[in-house]
C-alpha cells in the first residue's frame, strides 16, 4: 500500500505537470492553428512510441524479472544501445519524409499550419529518441523493483520543462513549447542513466535479442495496425474549424494521463510478481491478484467519471477558461470528454487485462483482439464523424475501447482464469 501511494503521488504529480503544461499553452496561445500544429506534431512520435517503446516495459520487465542484478545491468546496456540506435534511425527517416506525410495526414490544415507542423515535427523527433531510451531505462529499474527510482525522474524532468515553458512561451511562441519537451525528456534520461551503473558493454546476446523479438513481434505488427486508430482520429479531427483538433486532443490526453497514473500506481508494482506467478504456473494467486486490481480500477474510473459529470464543466471553466480560451471552447471540451467515457473507464480497465496477458508472456492475444476491434470500428468512426462531427467521433472512440475490453475480459475468463 505504501508503494502504491508513493507511485500514485508521483503519477499524480506527472499528471498535474502535464496538465499545467497543456493548460498554459492553450490559455496563452488559445485553441487555433498554432496549437493544432503543435499537437499534430506530437502524433507520429507518440504513435511510434506507443507501437515500439510502449511495448518495451511489457516485454523487458517480465523478461528480466528475477535475474541477478549484474545480469540485468548487462542486458539493460545492450537493450538501451539497441533501441537508441533504432529510434535515431526512425527519427531521421520520419523527419526527412514529413514534408510528404504531413499534408496527407492533416489534410484539413491550412498551408501555413502544415508548414508549422513539419517544422515542429523535426523537434519532436528528438524528444521521441530520448523518450524511447528512457522507456528502456525505466523498465530496467522496474525489473530490479526500484519503482520509485523509475518514476521520480519523469516528475523532475516535467517540472524543469514547465519552468522553461513559463519563461519562453510568450517570447518565442509555440516553437518554445516543442523545445521544452526535448529538455524534459533529456533530463529524465540523464537522471535514469546512472541506474545502469558503469557501462558494461558486451556483444549483443543472440538469445536476448531472439527472446525480445519473439515477445515484441506480435505486438509490433499487430499494434502498428490497430494503433493507427490514433491516426484516424487525428486525420478526421484536422478537418474541423481551427481549434477543434486541439480540444479533441486535449480531452483524450487528460484521460490518457489519468490512466497512466493508474498504470504506474496499481499495475507497475505487481508486474514482476505477476510474471513470477506465471513462471511457476500459480494460476490461483495470479487470478486473485488480477480480480483485485480489476475491481480497484473499476471503482476508481467509474467514480472519477461520475465526479466529472457532476462538476467537470465548472472545473474546466476554472482550469482553462482564461486568456485566449472562450466559453464555447470550454463547453466543447466538456462535451468531448463526456463522450469519451469509454476511453477513461474502458481504457483504464484494459490496462489491467492487457498487463495480465503480457505478464504471462502472451503478447499475441491482446494484439489480435485490438486488430479485430480496429477493423470493425475504423469505418464506424468515419461514419460517426461525417454524421455527427467531433462528438460522433468521440462516441465511436469510446465504443472501440469498451468492445476491446469486453473481448479481453471474455478471453481471460475462459482461457487463463478457469
Amino acid at each position: 500500500m505504501k508503494l502504491a501511494l508513493s507511485l500514485g503521488a508521483l503519477s499524480g504529480a506527472n499528471i498535474l505537470l502535464a496538465t499545467l503544461t497543456q493548460w498554459y499553452i492553450v490559455v496563452t496561445i488559445g485553441p487555433g492553428s498554432n496549437t493544432d500544429a503543435y499537437f499534430a506534431s506530437l502524433v507520429i512520435p507518440q504513435l511510434l512510441l506507443g507501437i515500439i517503446a510502449g511495448s518495451l516495459g511489457q516485454v523487458i520487465v517480465p523478461l528480466l524479472a528475477g535475474e541477478r542484478d549484474d545480469h540485468i545491468l548487462i542486458k539493460g546496456w545492450q537493450l538501451a544501445i539497441l533501441f537508441s540506435a533504432l529510434f535515431a534511425a526512425i527519427a531521421l527517416a520520419t523527419s526527412v519524409s514529413s514534408r510528404f506525410w504531413v499534408p496527407l495526414l492533416f489534410h484539413g490544415f491550412s498551408e501555413a499550419g502544415k508548414a508549422l507542423t513539419i517544422g515542429l515535427t523535426g523537434i519532436q523527433m528528438l524528444t521521441m529518441v530520448l523518450a524511447a531510451l528512457s522507456s528502456v531505462l525505466t523498465a530496467v529499474h522496474q525489473a530490479k523493483q526500484k519503482f520509485v527510482c523509475a518514476a521520480s525522474p519523469s516528475v523532475l524532468g516535467d517540472l524543469v520543462g514547465l519552468g522553461a515553458l513559463l519563461l519562453t512561451l510568450r517570447r518565442y511562441g509555440i516553437v518554445a513549447a516543442a523545445w521544452t519537451l526535448v529538455l524534459a525528456a533529456g533530463l529524465q534520461t540523464l537522471l535514469l542513466l546512472p541506474g545502469l551503473g558503469i557501462a558494461r558493454l558486451r556483444p549483443l546476446s543472440r538469445s536476448l535479442l531472439k527472446e525480445t523479438w519473439h515477445r515484441m513481434k506480435p505486438m509490433l505488427f499487430g499494434s502498428a495496425y490497430y494503433k493507427s486508430d490514433f491516426l484516424v482520429d487525428r486525420f478526421l479531427s484536422s478537418m474541423v474549424p481551427a481549434g477543434g483538433f486541439s480540444l479533441f486532443y486535449l480531452g483524450q490526453q487528460m484521460y490518457a494521463a489519468a490512466n497512466q497514473m493508474i498504470h504506474r500506481a496499481l499495475v507497475v508494482p505487481i508486474i514482476p510478481t505477476w510474471a513470477g506467478m506465471a513462471k511457476i504456473n500459480d494460476r490461483e494467486s495470479f487470478a486473485r491478484l488480477y480480480r483485485k486490481r480489476l475491481a480497484q480500477v473499476a471503482i476508481l474510473t467509474c467514480c472519477g467519471y461520475l465526479l466529472f459529470l457532476a462538476i467537470g464543466k465548472q472545473a474546466l471553466q476554472v482550469l482553462i477558461g482564461h486568456g485566449a480560451v472562450t466559453e464555447e471552447n470550454v463547453v466543447l471540451l466538456w462535451q468531448i470528454m463526456v463522450a469519451l467515457v469509454g476511453v477513461f473507464v474502458g481504457g483504464g480497465l484494459s490496462i489491467i487485462t492487457t498487463s495480465a496477458f503480457y505478464a504471462r508472456g502472451d503478447t499475441r492475444t491482446p494484439t489480435k483482439i485490438g486488430v479485430w476491434s480496429f477493423t470493425v470500428y475504423a469505418p464506424l468512426k468515419v461514419f460517426a464523424f461525417v454524421k455527427f462531427g467531433l462528438l460522433g467521433l468521440a462516441i465511436a472512440t469510446s465504443a472501440f475501447f469498451v468492445v476491446n475490453l469486453m473481448m479481453q475480459l471474455r478471453v481471460l475468463r475462459r482461457v487463463i482464469l478457469q
